[in-house]
């Protein structure tokens, strides 16, 4: 009797649904609770489902062998990468027995039977903290948070808290009060609290650190600046903050105070030299006003905020430059034994961003500057930044003009003041126009600089008469080239205009009338200016009939100052780097250019090339044509008619293509041109960043104009010198009342003599450091 054929116990045609492809090569087939690891079709592992040692034997044999790597493996057997790695160590270190797991209860994990399962979901449902629970069952907290969790509790969630902060007591750096000689950096921790006294705190309840003497900070009066509230530090060796850093694992230190200590040729200790702007500039208050605190935490706010101040004006430009340069050394510069490393900095960004408040910041420190420096605000310049984006991403695109190309970008809208500063910065939605924006625009400047009357200057980018209408009507003047094309003035209409504006002299050739827009309802003035070749001739319309017309195009002339900003800015503080990939949902029902339209705009400017190609050789046909041998035109058809035919055919098609375009809108959602959701580019951290490298520029700034007056070549050197300053070494010296901070000479002399009298200037001012009441002292080794 023969035998039957043996089945397959994969036969090719049931095509199991639950097959799982590995990667190109690597299959897993599961039928009648068995599985099957096929390589190139060569079964390599064959087991019963359940089998774990025998599944983790296969995983290790696929990446050991070179067949698939960890993420395809954990990918296809539903694991982790870091199951799958454990797996492999587990190999090994102990071959195929060590992938199996013994029976029993695992060793090491404490056992709660089902009464203290219950008593441990009535006790939390109480409202007892974990450690309170975990006293009463007399186990540890960690066990008491997994068997919550296995109870199916959510985890808790951290609360903020509004921790009052310790008032000054005996340190030097804080109180100002006289110290210990041998100990001048010390400071007495407070036994008043008990939290600080060595008793127990539940750990995930949030307690606050009562003051310890009458402190009018505490009281609940106004603060200003130089009132601004103090920490005061548990530990006595500034170089090692250890007790400082426990608390605020306790959640019992909102901020750790400052803390310096004496030190020799400490590096880049020159970045102090800003302290004086970066207090005019009111960040670390503003930043206290918007943010409150940001938590618990060693690194809190006012040192986040100055931090990143300092970092910007070193030119460390991203959190991932600080692998650079060594924590202790930067530490020093805030007081502290380490500055924050790179995770620890994005994780304040983090934070920071997670308030969204980032706009509000921003126009609170514009508030303020144009409080400081109102002068400057009667011309604000209004242009565009683009932000070229590179990643892989789906995102709108802008045109780059410095590129010449349009690419995927993000646009932010700067407003600088008449001396070039920046006064704050708007990022658009998806790209916006100079004309949709500046609407939106004046209502923020309205807002800022109150009733007083401005002239917004700004590029042929925001050419709209309908708009300036509008503009003027709102209180506004304007200021801009104008667009399109426009009657060239004669020559004898232009004068030469000479005078001396902003302490240099002017020599422009202008000449100045009346134009009238919206057909004749809208009349603007407008200065023509011609240019040296005696061609070229430049056109500023104006709604400004006050100012002298060399003014007028003064004023104009300098909206590249704003353009040098920028480049500064791309240049010195990275502006265009992105700080997080990440994305958040756009609008999809916002209207781009509609692409099959400009595909059809492709094709019928190469059919209109073609029309003309062929028509220009029929022409010379006709040119040449010898009447002698064709006198009329129809005989000339009739000996042309090859060349006539493609003529007719290419007008046609020009025709139907021009029909058809008729037909297509020329913008349509992005929701129907977009596959999948429609993004854009977080904007929260993006913004942040930018408002903290602005209030680095304007300190940099101010030190670049009280040097000014000190040094020969600062028309073309002050910011280099100052870059160098901010960099230089220094020596600091800490006493009861003052830190004194002595620079190094710099490169040359007569630089070394614009240094001491840049730090004489700034000792005048009586500068302090933030969280402390030490006053900063300048000088500059002989």
């Amino acid at each position: 009797m023969p035998e039957p054929p043996q089945r397959e116990l994969f036969a090719a045609d049931l095509a199991p649904p639950d097959a799982v492809a590995i990667n190109a090569r690597c299959l897993v087939r599961t039928q009648d609770g068995h599985r099957v690891v096929l390589v190139a079709g060569i079964p390599i592992a064959h087991y019963v489902i359940g089998d774990t040692m025998a599944e983790a034997h296969a995983m290790v044999s696929l990446i050991e062998q070179g067949w698939a790597d960890q993420i395809e493996v954990a990918r296809a057997f539903g694991r982790d990468e870091r199951s799958v790695r454990r797996y492999q160590r587990r190999f090994e270190d102990g071959g195929l027995a060590a992938l199996g797991r013994p029976g029993g209860y695992p060793l090491g994990r404490p056992r709660t039977d089902h009464a203290r399962a219950r008593l441990v979901t009535r006790l939390r449902g109480e409202g007892k903290s974990l450690r309170q629970i975990a006293e009463v069952v007399g186990v540890a907290e960690n066990a008491i948070r997994k068997q919550l969790r296995r109870l199916g509790w959510p985890a808790a969630k951290p609360v903020q808290a509004e921790l009052p902060l310790l008032a000054p007591a005996a340190h030097p750096n804080l109180s100002g009060s006289a110290a210990v000689a041998d100990e001048p950096v010390a400071a007495h921790a407070p036994t008043a609290h008990p939290n600080l006294s060595g008793s127990a705190v539940p750990a995930d309840e949030p307690a606050a650190i009562a003051a310890v003497s009458a402190d009018p900070n505490l009281s609940g009066a106004p603060e200003t600046a130089e009132d601004e509230p103090l920490a005061v530090s548990a530990d006595r060796d500034p170089a090692d903050r250890w007790l400082d850093r426990l608390l605020a694992k306790l959640g019992l230190l909102d901020d750790a105070a400052p803390l310096f200590r004496d030190g020799e040729h400490v590096p880049r200790a020159g970045v102090l030299l800003a302290l004086p702007a970066i207090a005019q500039s009111g960040v670390v208050d503003t930043a206290r006003e918007v943010y409150g605190s940001i938590g618990p935490a060693f690194y809190g706010l006012r040192t986040t905020i100055v931090a990143l101040v300092f970092l910007a004006l070193l030119r460390i430009k991203r959190p991932e430059a600080l692998k650079e340069h060594a924590p202790p050394d930067l530490g020093r510069l805030l007081g502290l034994d380490r500055a924050p490393e790179v995770k620890t900095l994005r994780r304040k960004l983090t934070r920071l961003a997670g308030f969204s408040r980032a706009t509000e910041f921003g126009r609170r420190l514009a508030q303020r500057r144009v409080r400081d420096f109102g002068d400057a605000m009667g011309f604000l310049y209004i242009d565009g930044h683009v932000r070229a984006y590179h990643g892989k991403r789906t995102l709108p695109k802008a045109h780059v003009a410095r590129m010449r190309i349009a690419m995927p970008a993000t646009t932010d809208y700067w407003i600088n003041d008449a001396a070039g500063e920046p006064l704050f910065v708007v990022t658009t939605e998806a790209n916006a126009g100079l004309v949709k924006m500046l609407p939106d625009l004046c209502k923020e400047i309205r807002g800022l600089v109150g009733e007083r009357r401005v002239t917004i200057v700004f590029d042929r980018g925001g050419w709209s008469p309908k708009l300036f209408g509008k503009l003027i009507a709102d209180g506004f003047d304007i200021l801009t080239y104008r667009k399109g094309r426009s009657r060239r003035r004669l020559r004898w209409e232009f004068r030469e205009h000479r005078a001396m504006l902003d302490g240099r002299e002017v020599v422009y050739q202008l000449a100045d009338h009346s134009i009238r827009l919206l057909r004749g309802k809208l009349e603007l003035r407008q200065v023509v200016r011609l240019a040296d070749d005696g061609r070229h001739q430049t056109q500023v319309v104006t709604s400004r009939r006050d100012l002298p017309a060399i003014e007028v195009a003064y004023r104009m002339f300098e909206r590249w100052r704003q353009e040098n900003f920028f480049k500064y800015l791309r240049d010195e503080y990275a502006l265009d780097a992105l700080v997080d990939y990440q994305l958040e949902p756009a609008d999809p029902q916002r209207d781009v250019p509609n692409p099959a339209r400009h595909r059809l705009d492709t094709k019928l400017r190469q059919a209109r090339n073609e029309v003309i190609k062929l028509s220009a050789r029929y022409g010379i046909e006709a040119l040449v044509n010898r009447e002698a041998k064709r006198p009329t035109m129809r005989g000339f058809k009739i000996a042309t008619a090859k060349l006539a035919a493609p003529v007719r055919d290419a007008l046609r098609r020009y025709t139907k293509l021009e029909a058809q375009r008729a037909r297509v809108p020329r913008r349509i959602p992005v929701g129907e041109v977009v596959a999948g959701d429609v993004v854009q580019l977080a904007t929260e951290r993006k913004h942040l960043t930018n408002v903290i490298k602005m209030v680095a520029y304007q300190a940099e700034t101010d030190l670049v104009r009280r040097i000014t007056p000190h040094y020969h070549r600062a028309d073309d050197e002050a910011r280099t010198l100052v870059q160098s300053a901010l960099a230089n070494a220094g020596d600091i010296a800490v006493t009861a009342t003052e830190l004194r901070v002595t620079f190094a000479a710099l490169s040359s002399p007569h630089r070394t003599v614009a240094l001491a009298a840049l730090c004489a200037d700034l000792d005048a001012l009586a500068p302090r450091f933030p969280g402390t009441r030490l006053r900063v002292r300048y000088a500059v080794a002989a």
